[in-house]
């Protein structure tokens, strides 16, 4: 759905990969670590540990700090989908006070659109999404100019325009939300290197201090990748288990179908 790095890893691959690359990383740390506990000058165990601690802290830092991007621009999309769903029914229901034949073809143009717009999240390529909105877009403008060529001065032709021209610019928010308000690489960069140094950091005291291998690795590896997993799911649009909902837009289709005729437009 967009040019962002890591979107050609699957989510599953890319857990089982945090998994098992950060035992891997713990491996070595430790058999790295018993070497140097072979050594007549032997490190301070409680130095180390402090070290650790602290780079766990950092991880816990950086872990917080991307859930936190993430969750923020979830909830930036699930608003502006409100918002552009709101906009449409609002023009919608302004243009039932255009003149004929501008009113219908506005409102066809409109069920049109918010077909579109829900099709973008069951399936229906981006490009031809992000096309045939635009093209929706100039017709209806179009539609505006002919109205107001009519009369210049009409209130409802004014506030239809109004009302457009918000749909319109909520389309260019809602791409910019979805398309390039995406996890900096540099931040996914300094994650991964944070806590390849934390696993490392981790199996070299461990060597180091003479302690036997413990089963709470692999659940701190796990418990990683599952942060990573949750992090880099709010980070895709349109992908994974988390996606921002369409009802309300299939709510305001729904209006549409069951309101009554337009017959109360202006002849």
């Amino acid at each position: 759905m967009s040019a962002a790095p890591l979107d050609v890893v699957p989510l599953w691959a890319l857990f089982l990969a945090l998994v098992v690359a950060s035992l891997l990383i713990d491996e070595c740390g430790f058999r790295f670590g018993c070497r140097r506990a072979g050594r007549a000058e032997k490190e301070s165990d409680a130095i180390v540990g402090s070290m650790v601690a602290a780079e766990f802290g950092l991880l816990a830092f950086l872990l917080a700090f991307t859930f936190g991007i993430g969750a923020s621009r979830y909830e930036a999309r699930r608003q502006i989908l409100l918002d552009e769903a709101n906009a449409i029914g609002t023009t919608y229901l302004r243009a039932a006070m255009l003149s004929t034949p501008e009113r219908e073809d506005a409102r066809r143009l409109l069920k049109e659109y918010v077909d579109v717009r829900i099709g973008a999240a069951t399936g229906t390529p981006l490009d031809e999404v992000i096309r045939r909105s635009e093209a929706i877009h100039g017709r209806l403008w179009a539609d505006a100019v002919t109205a107001a060529a009519r009369d210049v001065r009409s209130v409802p032709v004014g506030l239809f325009v109004q009302s457009l021209n918000e749909v319109i610019d909520l389309h260019a928010k809602r791409l910019t939300a979805v398309l390039r308000s995406r996890m900096p690489i540099v931040v996914w960069g300094v994650l991964f290197a944070v806590a390849l140094l934390s696993f490392l950091a981790m199996g070299y005291q461990a060597g180091l201090t003479g302690a036997s291998r413990s089963p709470a690795v692999v659940l701190i590896a796990l418990t990683f990748g599952s942060v990573v997993w949750l992090v880099a799911d709010l980070d895709r649009p349109g992908q994974g288990f988390l996606r921002v909902t369409q009802q309300p837009m299939i709510d305001l289709r729904n209006s549409m179908d069951h309101e009554p005729s337009s017959s109360a437009g202006l002849p």
